[in-house]
């Protein structure tokens, strides 16, 4: 009986862990901005979520805008702007950065999932009170 007990335990908390990776994991995949000037991909590394930009930036062509003057020869597209999010288990991936390399200048972020194929990205400083929010789209 007790080992009934167990192996009904360990299926059910097996069941459980699956379906918050399964949520955690909705945000894999690739975006588009609200402005649809630019695509991102998001992934996941370790433990963590990140994200590149696959296409798009207008006439950007290089990272000139950076701070680090080593790092403004390198090209936007690819670049990884969103990183080290951790999601949080209520549909909001956190403690991350954005990096904006229209202004050279990396920013807090949280990402909140809306519905299926939508997701807020909140750039901001200090407090999320203080910044700025796009949605993004998913593409299918």
């Amino acid at each position: 009986m007790k080992n009934v007990f167990l192996l009904l335990l360990l299926v059910v908390g097996s069941a459980s862990t699956a379906l918050a990776q399964s949520k955690a994991d909705a945000i894999l995949g690739e975006w588009i901005n609200e402005k649809k000037d630019a695509k991102f991909q998001i992934f996941k590394q370790d433990d963590k979520y990140y994200g590149k930009i696959i296409w798009g930036t207008g006439d950007q062509k290089k990272d000139v805008k950076n701070p680090d003057s080593k790092l403004r020869n390198r090209d936007v597209i690819g670049l990884t702007i969103l990183k080290n999010f951790v999601f949080d288990g209520d549909n909001t991936w956190e403690d991350g950065t954005i990096y904006d390399p229209r202004e050279g200048k990396t920013y807090s972020c949280k990402i909140t999932q809306k519905g299926a194929n939508k997701i807020n990205v909140r750039g901001y400083v200090g407090i999320s009170l203080f910044g700025r929010t796009e949605v993004w789209t998913k593409i299918k």
